[in-house]
């Protein structure tokens, strides 16, 4: 398989999952402002969405959007502990989660990063962005993860798009069981070997 990726978007979380389910793959980094991977190839040939993450099969086939790649590539590993068992409640409280993450918290994060929206506009969508991450800190009281004591495929999204605090400002440094949280995740092996490939800091 191979992983089209750009450092610390959303395609870390598929990497973490690669790495975590002891998949074969190897990565092709792409410039997602100039639309180019790194063997200077036109990355909308590729991928016409033009996004990160994007898989190619072993058949050549491809996989688009993160949560639905991360699902393949722990089923195709046969990890029920990164996505349970098909037809289990634990597997649908992970989708519950990946979608919680996808649709409240990942794409909440846009606005902050788009030079469109003014101060008083990043303002306010940062401050409803926070109250979502206060709602998770609840959630992570008196369990490692965040559907309990198992490292999943959602547990590699969260820590991915919890990352991007930084960059926009957005301190959650109060948020204790956040915090810890991410602590625990970022010290996994396969966590720090994915933060060193694409060159990101532990």
């Amino acid at each position: 398989m191979k992983l089209y990726f750009a450092p610390g978007a959303c395609s870390l979380a598929p990497h973490i999952t690669l790495l975590e389910s002891g998949s074969a793959f190897t990565l092709e980094k792409v410039d997602t402002a100039r639309h180019l991977t790194a063997a200077g190839v036109d990355y909308y040939s590729i991928n016409p969405k033009g996004q990160v993450p994007f898989l190619v099969l072993d058949d050549g086939s491809t996989l688009s959007e993160g949560p639905v790649i991360c699902q393949y590539i722990a089923d195709k590993a046969s990890n029920t502990k990164l996505m349970p068992p098909a037809g289990s409640l634990a597997r649908y409280r992970v989708m519950e989660w990946q979608n919680y993450i996808t649709s409240e918290l990942h794409k909440s994060f846009g606005p902050l990063f788009n030079a469109a929206f003014d101060a008083g506009a990043k303002k306010l969508h940062a401050a409803l962005l926070r109250k979502k991450f206060e709602w998770v800190d609840s959630k992570l009281v008196g369990s490692s993860y965040l559907t309990g004591e198992e490292f999943t495929v959602a547990d590699a999204y969260l820590f991915t798009v919890a990352g991007w605090s930084k960059y926009v400002a957005l301190d959650l440094s109060d948020l204790g069981n956040l915090q810890r949280y991410l602590a625990r995740v970022a010290a996994r092996p396969a966590v720090s070997d994915a933060l060193k490939a694409e060159g990101l800091p532990a």
